[in-house]
């Protein structure tokens, strides 16, 4: 006997109204194969040179799901505070650059991408990184740069990678053009992929930016560029820095959304859309991620100078892309209390033992100092050092020839 119960929820918070519309069912034969669904509506996009309606706002998520978005947030802003915590203990050297406030924007853009998808970004990306398949353990051991880390220790913070993610890029704004050369690809290979490439407010004014604009709209590359608008620069609002910011029209004949980056569930339904349209054959696509950094633009940013420690607070308390999205789910009855508490027990686990790791793994031989420079490197025999005139020599090419 199969029993189905309908309701609606309606609330009203922080001024943006979403509408909830439960279906769940339940078989006296397994209790197990309870399943449920929920219905939100998300803030109204905004839209540039789009001819239809756009995303839909009217958006549903399964259990399956919201468990899966909540840990992976998660996990992300656990990361991001145990790299936080490294550095200032000195485990993590050099650069730094954290994601916390953001996680809605690379949670709710995986959710909508298929296996086959490129993502490439700046030096943001140890959030990115994880979602693309590598470990919380690979990511603290590269960052704190040792040997079991996702690049061996010898990328950091600005350089990780994972299948079909091409970093974390330290050159402000040089991954777009990457990503409009990844996207190239699909279309080239006739693949069906597209390209996500990420960059900030900041770098939104670079201009090789305009110039991919410009050459994979007469191309139709299937490439869909996303700013992440979190507000500031280094140290620069987006309204000092930007006469126009409305990043989502900046692509002139590019078409552009903007997107709640705060709501997972808007954000996964804006990608699904220019997902369609970019594989399509309509060539590239613009979103504006309208989110928010809780850090400073790096760890030598204490990002309140420019900006006030209540702004900070408000937006924790009342906008924040984590609590805001367990409370509508468990509100709407979808995930329970317990379940919630499971998952951040998990997630605290794996990041301890993963910093663990990262402060007790051995760092890489000095002779492997000189490996990977070069894809095929069998002719290499010394590499130039910081120090003219004491070249290190290639240890691979010696032991090969038992020099």
């Amino acid at each position: 006997m199969l029993r189905k119960l309908i309701g609606q929820f309606f609330k009203n918070r922080h001024q943006d109204e979403y509408i909830i519309k439960v279906t769940s069912a339940v078989s006296n034969k397994n209790v197990k194969n309870f399943s449920s669904e929920v219905e939100f509506e998300v803030k109204d996009f905004k839209l540039h040179r789009i001819e239809d309606n756009g995303p839909a706002t009217k958006v549903s998520v399964n259990k399956d799901d919201a468990l899966k978005f909540y840990r992976q947030m998660l996990a992300i802003r656990r990361l991001e505070s145990a790299s936080g915590s490294m550095y200032k203990e000195k485990a993590i050297r050099g650069f730094c650059h954290l994601y916390s406030g953001q996680e809605a924007c690379a949670v709710g853009m995986k959710a909508a991408l298929r296996p086959g998808d490129d993502v490439i970004t700046a030096y943001r990306c140890h959030g990115w990184t994880y979602l693309m398949g590598a470990s919380i353990a690979g990511i603290l051991c590269e960052l704190t740069g040792h040997i079991e880390g996702v690049a061996r220790g010898k990328g950091g913070s600005m350089h990780l990678y994972a299948p079909n993610f091409y970093g974390g890029n330290g050159i402000v704004g040089a991954q777009v053009p990457l990503g409009a050369g990844l996207a190239f690809a699909q279309k080239y290979r006739g693949k069906n992929g597209v390209c996500v490439a990420l960059y900030g407010d900041g770098a939104a004014n670079q201009g090789q930016i305009f110039e991919v604009f410009n050459m994979t709209k007469l191309w139709n590359t299937p490439v869909i560029y996303v700013c992440e608008n979190n507000g500031y620069g280094m140290g620069t609002s987006a309204e000092r820095a930007s006469a126009n910011t409305d990043y989502y029209t900046r692509g002139d004949f590019v078409p552009g959304i903007w997107v709640d980056g705060m709501d997972i569930l808007a954000v996964r339904e804006a990608t699904r859309y220019t997902v369609d349209y970019a594989s399509s054959g309509k060539g590239p696509i613009l979103m504006e991620m309208a989110t928010y950094r809780y850090s400073g633009h790096s760890m030598s940013d204490p990002g309140t100078s420019y900006r006030s420690r209540d702004e900070i607070q408000e937006v924790r308390q009342k906008r924040d892309p984590i609590t805001s999205f367990k409370e509508k789910v468990i509100t709407a009855g979808l995930v329970t209390e317990a379940e919630i508490k499971t998952i951040d027990s998990e997630i605290k686990k794996e990041v301890d033992e993963a910093i663990k790791k990262a402060k007790s793994d051995p760092g890489i031989n000095v002779e492997e100092l000189t490996w990977d420079i070069y894809c095929k490197d069998d002719n290499l025999k010394l590499v130039r050092n910081v120090v003219p005139h004491t070249e290190l020599p290639h240890k691979r090419f010696n032991k090969a020839q038992n020099v």
